[in-house]
């Protein structure tokens, strides 16, 4: 459920702001006017949300690669083309 407050609340309650989103790791949305101004989120769930977004964006580019070439990789040749790539072979 999303958590949504007037932005005058993080003037008013910063210290309950900054301990509601580092205790349930979700984001708190601050309207202004009644619309969605910012969003507050800790350090920690910013640092998963860009990980996350990485790996979708990496999987992403797989799908888009995959479907103009047809060149299959089986687990063993994808791990010695990876070693070969960082050196370690």
């Amino acid at each position: 459920m999303q958590n949504i407050r007037p932005v005058s609340e993080l003037r008013n309650n910063f210290a309950g702001i900054t301990d509601y989103v580092k205790e349930t790791n979700e984001p708190m949305i601050l309207t202004k006017n009644g619309y969605a101004d910012i969003v507050v989120l800790s350090a920690e769930a910013y640092e998963q949300h860009q990980f996350k977004s990485e790996v979708y964006l990496k999987l992403r580019e797989a799908e888009l690669h995959a479907e103009v070439n047809n060149k299959r990789y089986d687990a063993k040749e994808a791990l010695n083309l990876i070693k070969k790539k960082l050196g370690t072979n």
